[in-house]
């Protein structure tokens, strides 16, 4: 049997198709989201109504469609644990619309089919608001409000272009709305706001280290937060973004465990600044990790709405709650500081444990160095100094792929490997420090940037995480030093960041664009996300009522934001009505006239064309009346000569010398018509 090509099929088969394809649409961006049996069965129930559509077979059976739902509602409680929440709701709907189309016969099915899509449409933003999800759901709200539409219009088959552009203008004519709820609607908590688990599985970093982890992240070239100085930025080697400070090491992992010490015996921030700040503004990616990324050093809270936020003794900001969504908060810091200690104190003793069984090797080469006359009086930056040179001139190297460390991480660094990627180097710098009985700790956090030509912000990615030292000097207290530079300048220095080796589909795809070109491009799409971000994503109450304050508010707050928004909405009615009022004046007055004449004779029974003219009409009446004109109801005839004289107003030439004339004779007219009767 010859199948029909797509442009000869009947109605409902072409409607379905395209239903099915929007479907399709709102569901591709949640896969990565479900469970893949769950994207399977989809796929297979809308691959089996678009057949089933396409051959014009009846559809399966209700004992088909019950099957399948228990069989999905045991997979999703399987999968889950449960049938509530986000991600067990999300499973549910997917399912139960993917199987609602196959009991798509009446438009009452199809108005539950359109209505259960927009709803999964908004679900998409559980999980993304990125630019790129925002541009697919308008495409799929424009796909549903077509098909919408379409189902409304007259039988036939009315082109799919014509119900789009109706949507279209639909959508042009409600986005005004959009906008001015978007602006001014009060976002008062917990109404505004998306689950706070939208963002679980967000990369980035940890609150520890293990040997290899943070080389992991220089494959995700996402974005980690972006960078607004005021002023002339730093040099990018400075560009030092603190995050959590890991001083516990158990033979493979680094911690930020608490101190196990008295408070007594804790050593206190003691952090002195001097010189002038580092203003700047950040916007930090949701990452579902309470740690506010900042430069060293930040005596003062940073400024952010609504969070509050504590700094420990490393120098590490926290904030009471993760990080769940977008948050944009102003920061100073000073690049000229000293903290902790600067005489050696019992609290110092705990930057010097190393686990007992570890690294033997290390612990030997120190133990060399120590008898070595020349190092007799080392002082602790002495020893630095000393690993410093043996990283700089005994052939080691810095790669992304050094290959598995086994028991003894910095045995295998030191002399053995010589390779490794920049939580390798630091690791092994502080067992070595430590058993040169310097005090030394790990500090992770993201190291450098890139400036975006397009907007000037800066775009800290995951791929520049980075690990760095501590080391206790006498009279200077912590200091930073990152043995990675002595590996690899560049790392810090002009920012040569290691990329993974390109793969063929990469190369064939890739291989011969333009470098500068897709270096250009991506800085374009950086500052259209950026700007996504700042002005729709971190569009938040502050925002709101700052706006108030730039229109002369003093003190506004959200009572203030309903009071704007009721006036807008008034003065817009009012607007419309006046609109209304002068387009009606504007209307040809004697075809209004005309129009109230044909609608008072249509209600009288006599059958008029809406396109017929005075005199037809005219004609009409008396040539109903058999003996007309002298034996015609005198009714008949007014009405005939108020049509007459009607029509003779609108084409008889004008009298340059009484301008006022039409308009006078059109309100006799009109007034004359209130009186007209017709006979019973």
């Amino acid at each position: 049997m010859k199948l029909p090509t797509l442009s000869h099929l009947p109605r409902d088969t072409r409607d379905t198709l395209f239903v099915l394809a929007v479907i399709a649409w709102v569901v591709a961006p949640l896969i990565p989201e479900l469970p893949l049996w769950c994207s399977l069965v989809s796929a297979a129930v809308m691959v089996w109504r678009g057949v089933l559509a396409w051959r014009g077979q009846p559809l399966p059976s209700r004992w088909w469609l019950l099957g399948l739902l228990a069989l999905c509602l045991g997979a999703t409680l399987i999968s889950f644990r449960t049938l509530l929440g986000r991600d067990a709701g999300v499973t549910m709907v997917v399912v139960l619309l993917a199987l609602k189309t196959l009991e798509l016969r009446a438009r009452r099915d199809a108005f539950v089919v359109f209505f259960l899509s927009f709803f999964l449409l908004l679900t998409n933003f559980f999980y993304s608001q990125s630019l790129l999800t925002a541009a697919a759901m308008l495409v799929a709200l424009l796909g549903l409000l077509t098909a919408l539409v379409n189902a409304h219009m007259p039988v036939g088959r009315p082109p799919l272009w014509q119900a789009g552009r109706m949507a279209g203008s639909m959508a042009l004519l409600g986005a005004p709305i959009m906008v001015l709820l978007f602006v001014l609607f009060p976002r008062v908590a917990p109404l505004w706001g998306l689950p706070s688990d939208a963002m679980t599985g967000r990369s980035g970093l940890s609150a520890s280290m293990t040997v290899g982890n943070i080389a992991s992240l220089a494959l995700d070239g996402s974005v980690a937060m972006r960078v607004r100085f005021d002023g002339t930025p730093p040099p990018q080697s400075a560009l030092y973004f603190r995050g959590p400070v890991l001083s516990h090491f158990d033979g493979r992992a680094w911690q930020a465990r608490p101190s196990a010490l008295p408070n007594r015996l804790r050593l206190p921030a003691d952090l002195q600044v001097t010189g002038e700040p580092i203003r700047y503004q950040i916007t930090l990616e949701p990452n579902r990790l309470p740690w506010l990324l900042v430069l060293d050093a930040t005596p003062q809270a940073p400024v952010l709405a609504g969070r509050t936020a504590r700094m420990t003794r490393e120098l590490q900001w926290i904030l009471d709650q993760p990080v769940t969504d977008l948050l944009r908060y102003e920061v100073q810091s000073y690049p000229d500081f000293q903290h902790g200690p600067r005489q050696r104190v019992p609290g110092l003793q705990e930057y010097l444990a190393l686990p007992d069984g570890f690294n033997p090797r290390t612990l030997q080469l120190a133990a060399e160095l120590q008898r070595d006359p020349r190092n007799a009086r080392a002082s602790n930056a002495q020893w630095v100094e000393v690993a410093m040179q043996r990283l700089r001139s005994e052939g080691y190297s810095y790669t992304l792929e050094p290959g598995v460390y086994g028991q003894h991480s910095a045995d295998e660094f030191w002399f053995d490997r010589k390779a490794g990627f920049c939580e390798h180097i630091a690791s092994s710098f502080v067992i070595l420090m430590r058993a040169l009985n310097v005090p030394a700790r790990v500090v992770t956090g993201y190291q450098g940037g890139e400036r975006n030509a397009v907007d000037n912000f800066w775009t800290v990615r995951q791929s520049d995480a980075h690990a760095w030292t501590e080391v206790w000097l006498e009279g200077q207290g912590w200091q930073r030093v990152d043995p990675t530079s002595a590996v690899a300048p560049g790392r810090t220095g002009t920012l040569q960041r290691l990329t993974p080796p390109r793969g063929a589909i990469a190369n064939a795809l890739l291989g011969t664009v333009n470098p500068a070109l897709a270096l250009n491009l991506r800085a374009a799409w950086d500052a259209v996300n950026n700007r996504w971000n700042q002005w729709v994503l971190n569009y938040t109450q502050n925002t709101q009522l700052d706006l108030l304050k730039n229109i002369g508010f003093k003190e506004p707050n959200w009572q203030d934001l309903i009071y704007v928004l009721c006036a807008i909405v008034v003065a817009a009615s009012l607007g419309g009505a006046a609109w209304s009022a002068w387009e009606r004046h504007q209307q040809d007055p004697w075809l209004r006239l005309l129009h109230q004449a044909l609608a008072r004779l249509r209600a009288a029974g006599i059958g008029f064309s809406a396109n017929s003219t005075p005199r037809q009409m005219a004609r009409q009446l008396l040539a109903s009346a058999p003996d007309a004109p002298p034996g015609a109801s005198p009714q008949k005839q007014a009405w005939h000569d108020w049509l007459i004289r009607l029509e003779a107003l609108r084409y008889a030439a004008p009298d340059p010398g009484q301008a006022g004339h039409f308009k006078h004779r059109l309100a006799t007219l009109r007034g004359e018509l209130k009186h007209l009767q017709w006979p019973k």
